[in-house]
This record gives structure tokens, sequence and C-alpha cells, in this order.
């Protein structure tokens, strides 16, 4: 199996659990946060598809989709342009507010299917190209995106925990 391959596949899987954890839920629910304190099923979606949106953005060259097809008009948010959700206080997260949580499931899933077009388009050489450092030590494109898709599915993860609190919900296989 190619790695491209393997990406495309662990790409999806946030968008996936996503329409598990938001089939049938009630805004209520979704935007509801556990002790006034903790985030929201709509916040942890909508920061798995802003947080991966920008990454993408920065990876690419390409303008973050937030701005570009339109999702900030349609999401509506009490929030800056550029807000992803990095460093958000309980006030913060409060702000992040859907009406339709079918909203938080399409922007996920655009991101994603922005993400697999670019992966697509890699070379093995291009996922091997060391982009930055951290702790001192060479971050490649290729460990950027495991890193993209991993904070998404942890943050689904999340949400389905979120949501397994507040309805007694389990997620269904």
């Amino acid at each position: 199996m190619d790695a491209r391959d393997i990406l495309v596949d662990a790409a999806g899987r946030p968008a996936d659990g996503a329409r598990k954890v938001l089939e049938g839920i009630s805004p209520d629910v979704a935007n509801r946060m556990p002790d006034e304190t903790h985030s929201s099923i709509s916040w942890l979606v909508w920061h798995a598809g802003r947080q991966m949106d920008a990454q993408l953005a920065r990876l690419s060259g390409s303008p973050q989709i937030w701005n570009a097809d339109g999702w900030v008009r349609r999401f509506s948010l009490d929030r800056s342009e550029d807000a992803m959700g990095f460093g958000d206080r309980p006030d913060d997260v409060a702000r992040v507010k859907v009406s339709d949580p079918e909203l938080l499931s399409a922007y996920l899933g655009a991101v994603i299917d922005a993400l697999v077009a670019y992966v697509r388009g890699l070379s093995d050489s291009d996922l091997d190209h060391v982009i930055g450092h951290f702790g001192g030590e060479p971050v490649t494109r290729g460990v950027r995106i495991v890193s993209m898709i991993d904070d998404a599915l942890a943050h689904v993860a999340q949400a389905a925990y979120v949501r397994g609190l507040l309805e007694n919900w389990r997620i269904g296989y």
C-alpha cells in the first residue's frame, strides 16, 4: 500500500466519526457545554475542521476553505474570522453555536476533501520534505499531515464522549 493511500484512508476517519456523533443530535445537545466550562460537541467538531483547514492552507499555499468557500458566513459565529480554537477559554467555546449540526459535518467533510486532494498530488519526496522543526527535531510534510489527522480524530472522539455524557449515547458500529 502506498503512503498516500494510507493517509487518504486515515483522513476520512474524522469525518466518518463526526457524522456518527452528529446523527440525530439536537442543536441544544450539540451546543451544550458540560458544567458550562468544558467543550461542546459543536466546538469540538468545529475545531477539528478549523485546525486542519488552517494547517492545510499553510502546507499547500492555498486559502483556507473557511473563508474561500464561505463557511465563515454560513456559520455566522460570534468569533473573529480567523479564530480556530487554539487557546480558547470557556467564553470563547460558548460562542461556537450552530442551529443545524449538519453544518459541522459538512465543513469538516469539505476540509477533509481538500486534504485528500492535496495528499493525492504529493510525491514520496514531498512527504519526506522537512517543513520545520519541533523540539529541535525535523518535521516532514507527511508527519504534519498525520498530526493534523490525529488532532481531528482526538477532537471527534472527545465529541463522542461528550454526547455519551449528555445523552447516555453510544457510537454504533
